[in-house]
């Protein structure tokens, strides 16, 4: 195989690692091939059969499958495999993938897969003839037509070291990091890379730098290599026997990184598992002897490697560094162009109320963690008048708040809302369907009485009407008066729920003017029938416009609160306390499906 990859190759992606597959997609773009090089991503916890990602600017769809079996029975084309499974799993994935003759080269980007399944996993890739990249490896690249994974870094990077199309130079380091720069300072010196391959830091990595020198030296396209060893092992010694017998002919530019190492007074363990000299042939200055008496061009300190990159190609290289290749305009991701200021878009939604974007989400500019424990004094009425109105009331009115939410939570089971919820419970639906079913039946009977006893309540004092003149007008407009009437309560048999309502406000509230004009009307409706009494639904409303005077909301704005249903919205959560207790109430007694009664029924035909 001269070439590790070809423009044509196509992927299996194992894991979902987004930002690497997007990576292998806009660089798929800047070469500009015609179809991605991901074919088909393997994640056997998905729960979704598809994936979008950026082709360019293009959204394109990229399959989702459970297992490779799958993944091949769609994907005929495919030929290598990308494996960022961890190292738990890595290994089982490769013996999988070891199955089907499809595949030609696998990448493993796991560190410290035990040894022994490192080395059992070679000996079994050989035998059926499959290239491995790694364990612990960033990947491989073939300039112009696939690269694997995260190497080479970002596009700009790329862009910048002209990674996405050939040059005449092999590569094959041990480092990701190293890879990376080298690629950088090969493009400087030289004119790129024609392939490059890190092999993985691991003791016992699947590939050797033979092999892929080897593969160099049959590639027309390599004038010369660059090889990046480091101090521990001896793949080193590999090829310098090589090039002592004549398999390898063509330069080889090569340093072994490490020799900080005998610095120390003991040997030190760098930062790949395989990156330890355990005796002295495997230190990285005793390797550079000897890859220099092998007749490889060796600096004397890695920061003259550039220089003798420089002169090889000067000397080996039949190819002069040409104009820079044209690169496509990379299109930039939202959130990132949004980052660097390049976007101005209109938004969809505005929040005035709370803001997510900091480490701590806020209400109304208060941190959460300022309001939600009890040292802090925030009430729940705080965060109601925070969340709501955007200002923190004082006491009074948002001990008033809490005392509404309390006395509307529950009217019993047969009203309409909690009838509801327990019917849908008792079918076996969970809280939130039983919930949403009881808040259904809230409105103008049920709850919405809250809104009309303020909008007409108010009306009437400001049109300067007495109680009187007020009954009479909603008589003409042929409307009940909201929040007057009950259907057990009366003047000799009080609701409790008002007088502690009317108790209250006339100790606290600095003043009740229209809870008055509603007591002065209910002394009008009363002389027709002891049951015309304010009731609940009417005090609340009456009050809370009382509360929003006394807190210097304008007639406008309390106008506005009312026709946006801000009231009966107290009652929807006060109610909704009660309404989840009765569908607990149902699944805790376990009750099964309700069937009406038939003789409840008038069926007429």
């Amino acid at each position: 195989m001269t070439t590790l990859f070809k423009s044509s190759d196509r992927v299996i992606f194992w894991n979902l690692n987004r930002k690497a597959i997007q990576r292998m997609l806009d660089y798929d773009y800047i070469c500009r091939r015609e179809k991605p090089s991901v074919a088909v991503i393997v994640h056997p916890s998905s729960d979704t059969e598809i994936m979008p990602f950026f082709f360019g600017s293009t959204e394109v769809i990229i399959p989702v499958r459970k297992s490779i079996k799958a993944a091949l029975e769609l994907c005929s084309d495919v030929s290598v495999l990308l494996n960022f499974a961890s190292f738990r799993t890595a290994f089982d994935v490769c013996k999988e993938a070891l199955q089907f003759s499809q595949i030609k080269t696998m990448m493993v980007t796991a560190e410290g897969i035990p040894e022994r399944f490192s080395r059992q996993l070679m000996c079994e890739a050989k035998a059926k003839k499959v290239s491995v990249i790694g364990p612990s490896t960033v990947g491989a690249i073939t300039p112009g037509a696939l690269k694997t994974g995260n190497i080479g870094g970002t596009s700009i990077h790329i862009a910048r070291t002209q990674l996405h199309r050939p040059g005449s130079v092999g590569l094959v380091t041990r480092s990701g990091g190293l890879f990376n720069e080298s690629c950088h300072f090969i493009y400087q010196n030289a004119d790129g890379i024609a392939e490059g391959v890190a092999i993985g830091g691991d003791r016992y990595p699947g590939s050797s730098f033979l092999e892929h020198l080897l593969r160099f030296e049959t590639n027309p396209n390599v004038s010369f290599s660059v090889l990046l060893g480091e101090v521990g092992g001896q793949e080193e010694y590999r090829v310098i026997d090589a090039i002592k017998q004549g398999k390898l002919t063509k330069p080889i530019v090569a340093w072994c990184i490490g020799t900080v190492a005998e610095s120390f007074d003991n040997a030190v363990q760098f930062g790949h598992a395989g990156a330890k000299a355990n005796v002295a042939l495997e230190s990285a200055n005793e390797k550079n002897k000897a890859l220099k008496a092998a007749g490889c061009l060796v600096p004397e300190t890695f920061n003259d490697l550039p220089r003798l990159i420089a002169e090889a190609h000067t000397r080996f290289s039949s190819v002069r560094r040409s104009v820079e290749a044209d690169v496509p305009d990379m299109p930039l991701d939202y959130d990132e162009a949004n980052k660097q200021g390049k976007i101005r878009k209109k938004s969809n939604f505005i929040c005035t109320i709370s803001d997510d974007r900091g480490e701590e989400a806020t209400y109304a500019g208060v941190p959460i963690s300022d309001v939600a424990t009890p040292d802090t004094k925030y009430s729940i009425g705080d965060v109601i008048s925070l969340l709501w109105f955007k200002e923190r009331f004082p006491s009074w009115s948002t001990d008033f708040i809490e005392t509404v939410i309390k006395l509307v939570a529950d009217h019993g089971p047969a009203v309409s809302g909690a009838h509801n919820a327990k019917v849908t419970a008792r079918a076996g639906k969970d809280v939130i369907s039983s919930l949403v079913t009881g808040l259904l039946t809230i409105g103008p009977r049920f709850g919405g009485a809250i809104d009309g006893a303020a909008k007409y309540f108010k009306y009437g004092r400001e049109q300067e009407m007495s109680p009187s003149d007020f009954v009479r007008y909603m008589k003409q407009q042929s409307l009940p008066i909201p929040g007057i009437g009950h259907r057990i309560k009366s003047l000799l048999n009080p609701d409790k729920r008002v007088e502690v309502l009317k108790t209250y406000a006339k100790s606290v509230f600095p003043q009740t003017e229209l809870l008055d004009y509603a007591l002065l009307v209910e002394q009008e409706t009363t002389k027709k029938k002891e049951n015309l009494i304010l009731n609940v639904d009417g005090c609340v409303g009456v009050l809370f416009v009382d509360m929003f005077r006394s807190l210097s909301k304008s007639d406008e704005e309390i106008d506005h609160l009312i026709e946006a249903g801000l009231l009966n919205a107290f009652f929807v959560l006060g109610r909704s306390i009660g309404i989840i207790g009765h569908v607990l109430d149902e699944k805790r007694l376990g009750m099964p499906m309700y069937r009406h009664p038939q003789q409840d029924i008038l069926y007429q035909k």
